[in-house]
């Protein structure tokens, strides 16, 4: 593999998205993703030299997560079994889908989402009980995932906490859950598509495995508030980039 000036980028991307990922539960395959698009590269090598990238640094988030106490293992298994096989069969059956019909309803959920976690940073909010399904929210979250909308960490994340889960540890489970699903994703594609664009896994991974540590210490000791602060107010703003997207691209068919 020969080493170009753009190797170093990808470093520098997956440490900063990793950092994110680590500390929020979730946007390492949102912003990677729209860096690597920015750059001119082909969507399809995108998206999947993030999911191949992805087992790696997941696998070290979720092991960074673990040491830091930051996993509820209960949450993890009733999260990653049901994800891991909602992953699998996104990728045979969902990518096959319109996708672009169906990301505008998971943004305007996430939309409402963002708002209770802010309502609830700011203490005008009573977290309601938590959420029973968790298998269905997994199942669901992998299925998203696996169609290229990067829908684990945003919609598990989110759920969970609107839910009133605690910061800590449902952003550390998630993290440490997303190894199995995107695991059980990454081999699905990888028999189906096969590897291409290794510089640019590398680089993620890389950089991604960098910053895993540093992101679930970064968790353990910020206060609460703040990480609900911060969730909610990236969710915010990849809802409404997306609706906004998706109203934009409805005009231009419509004119």
């Amino acid at each position: 593999m020969e080493l170009s000036s753009e190797f170093y980028w990808f470093i520098l991307i997956g440490l900063g998205a990793q950092l994110v990922d680590g500390a929020l539960g979730m946007a390492f395959g949102l912003i990677s993703s729209s860096v690597l698009l920015s750059m001119g590269l082909p969507p399809a090598a995108v998206s999947a030299s993030i999911h191949t990238a992805e087992v790696f640094t997941t696998g070290a988030s979720g092991v960074s997560h673990l040491v830091a106490g930051n996993v509820d293992r209960r949450l993890f298994l009733r999260l990653a079994l049901p994800g891991a096989a909602g992953g699998v069969l996104g990728a045979y059956v969902l990518t096959q889908l319109p996708g672009e019909l169906i990301r505008p309803f998971i943004y305007c959920y996430l939309l409402v989402l963002a708002v209770f976690i802010l309502l609830r940073a700011a203490g005008r909010l009573v977290p309601a009980q938590e959420v029973r399904r968790v298998g269905v929210l997994g199942f669901v979250a992998g299925l998203l995932d696996a169609s290229g909308g990067g829908g684990w960490g945003p919609v598990a994340t989110s759920t969970l906490l609107a839910r009133g889960g605690q910061a800590r540890t449902t952003i550390g489970t998630v993290n440490a859950a997303e190894f199995v699903v995107t695991l059980s994703v990454s081999i699905t594609f990888l028999l189906t598509m096969g590897l291409q664009y290794l510089n640019i896994v590398a680089g993620l991974l890389i950089g991604g495995m960098m910053a895993a540590p540093v992101a679930a210490l970064l968790v353990k000791r910020v206060k609460e508030r703040w990480v609900l602060v911060g969730v909610g107010v990236l969710v915010l703003a990849i809802s409404l980039f997306q609706i906004g997207q998706a109203v934009l691209q409805w005009r231009a068919v419509q004119a």
